[in-house]
């Protein structure tokens, strides 16, 4: 199965160029060239995607690991991504997958109904687009969601939210869950450093959050001396809490060399620690830490009494502390999330997956 399908977000231009209004980056392309998400073409006078049903690889995952820590805890969720990006982070830890141009990069092939059957025979209560970023294989995922929400998985999206208003709209209709990457809070850095823009970013902050039932988290790799001076800091947390309100998990993971930032040094812990710190004081109930072995910064605690509510070793479940509501069981305050009853057992493992196994 390796298909190109037509896509509807696109216009002609004058000069006989056609654009790409799928992404801020607007790409004006001749006929036959592909846009730089790269599985996005001008072929036959329109706009069409060249990925559809193939993918870089599936794998089991926790659902911590995406990371969201306040939807279906401890539960297993079957990940994937395709190949290509619409951002061009130099910093970028999936470069493998989001800079390849390579169809041998997708390997693995599978429909929207394979991959619903295969979440739910394997238990996965979601399946999250990931790897590289679901806005650029937009109607895959789309199709993928319906689907799974036919049998009753949830979908999760996990992407850096670079997207126009028009297919934001309709892709996240189809979304239970995301995890926004929000890569800084300057425009400089976001100019420099991924190629794109920072209003687009906060724009589908705000949309996800207001607009929509999807439930939200962020994610920010804080890298030395780029995205990570206490101003900055202090700036975000204070926006999120403003536009986004106190409920919002936000993560501060570790950064460590790769692609094109060989040269700078992995996260010092107590840049990560500070960063969580600071987001409390400003009003962040649920802030955490990643990429690092740190306990605390794992674990939800309730934001009216103090009880630890789930306790986190990596991504293992050590204690658990809400009722069958969502609440607290010492005070009875609500955490904010998707619970259910228990929470699941899946662990730290990560399983990979071929569904070739399971066609037929």
């Amino acid at each position: 199965m390796t298909d190109t399908v037509a896509t509807k977000y696109w216009h002609r231009l004058d000069d006989g160029r056609i654009q790409c209004d799928l992404c801020p980056r607007f790409c004006k392309l001749h006929a036959g060239q592909r846009g730089l998400c790269f599985v996005r073409a001008n072929e036959n006078d329109s706009i069409v995607m060249t990925s559809y049903g193939r993918s870089s690889g599936y794998c089991i995952d926790p659902i911590e690991k995406k990371p969201l820590n306040h939807f279906l805890p401890g539960s297993p969720v079957l990940s994937f991504g395709t190949a290509g990006c619409n951002l061009a982070c130099k910093f970028c830890q999936n470069w493998d997958i989001s800079k390849s141009r390579e169809i041998d990069t997708l390997a693995d092939a599978a429909s929207p109904e394979l991959i619903a059957r295969v979440a739910k025979s394997l238990d996965c209560r979601s399946v999250a687009y990931t790897y590289n970023d679901p806005v650029i294989f937009h109607e895959y995922a789309i199709d993928v969601a319906k689907a799974c929400h036919e049998v009753g998985v949830k979908s999760v999206s996990v992407s850096a939210g670079y997207v126009c208003p028009e297919p934001r709209a309709e892709f996240y209709q189809h979304m239970d869950a995301a995890n926004i990457d929000l890569k800084a809070f300057t425009e400089e850095f976001y100019y420099k450093i991924t190629g794109g823009h920072l209003q687009p970013v906060l724009d589908t902050l705000q949309y996800i959050k207001h607009e929509t039932d999807v439930w939200l988290e962020t994610t920010t790799l804080l890298i030395p001396g780029k995205n990570d001076s206490e101003k900055e800091i202090e700036e975000m947390t204070q926006w999120v809490v403003e536009h986004l309100g106190p409920d919002m998990p936000m993560h501060f993971t570790a950064f460590h060399p790769d692609y094109k930032m060989m040269d700078v040094p992995s996260t010092p812990y107590e840049t990560l620690t500070r960063a969580r710190e600071i987001a409390i004081k400003n009003g962040v109930r649920y802030a955490y830490t990643g990429n690092v072995h740190d306990e605390e910064g794992g674990t939800t605690y309730c934001h009216s009494c103090g009880e630890k509510l789930i306790v986190r070793d990596w991504y293992e479940l050590k204690a658990w502390q809400l009722d069958e509501k969502g609440q607290c069981k010492q005070c009875g305050t609500a955490c904010a999330g998707v619970f259910e009853a228990e929470p699941g057992q899946w662990g730290a493992r990560r399983q990979p997956v071929h569904l070739a196994d399971f066609a037929g």
